[in-house]
């Protein structure tokens, strides 16, 4: 089994077995989310290093018992643009801590001679980690992967690590 399918196969684990977690009630609440982000695009392969910077929806309304929706724009540094809407869940590990995996494919623009994701339609598969303020807001790193799931010729994929600030909605626009 090639090392990708085990990391998609991993992911959609987490994503199983996040389903019959149940949440403590403050976490039952939360709300929806500004999040923003930034960091590195690339550090794995290093072909096509630069900053990813991410900004992100995340709605608070859930669906089949635990997901929620999402969208997020992403540029880099390096002339890559994504734009796109997934799903994600939020496990709580105790009062403070959330594991959020997430999945979404997006719409990719962008590429050069060193790397070139190789098809317009690119799905990111994410894990963060984040810490959990008074406020609700997050403090967190996240760890993706790009992939075309082989829809081009070529199959390059990337990795970005991102550190990311997660502002309640209210807090932003003062509802």
């Amino acid at each position: 089994m090639k090392f990708n399918k085990i990391k998609y196969l991993a992911m959609a684990g987490v994503f199983v077995l996040g389903l019959g977690v149940t949440a403590p009630p403050a976490a039952a609440e939360d709300p929806a989310f500004i999040s923003i982000g930034g960091g590195s695009f690339d550090w794995n392969r290093q072909k096509d290093e630069g900053t990813e910077f991410r900004i992100e929806y995340r709605h608070d309304k859930k669906f089949l018992g635990a997901l929620k929706p999402f969208v997020a724009a992403a540029a880099t540094t390096t002339d890559n643009y994504f734009i796109g809407a997934g799903v994600l869940m939020d496990v709580y590990l105790g009062r403070r801590i959330v594991l959020t995996p997430s999945f979404a494919p997006h719409y990719y623009s962008g590429g050069n001679n060193k790397l070139d994701l190789d098809y317009a339609i690119e799905f990111r598969s994410q894990v963060e980690l984040a810490y959990r303020l008074d406020n609700r807001a997050r403090i967190g790193i996240a760890v993706s992967h790009y992939s075309n799931a082989s829809l081009g010729n070529t199959n390059p994929g990337t990795e970005a690590a991102t550190l990311y600030y997660s502002m309640p909605i209210d807090s932003v626009f003062g509802e």
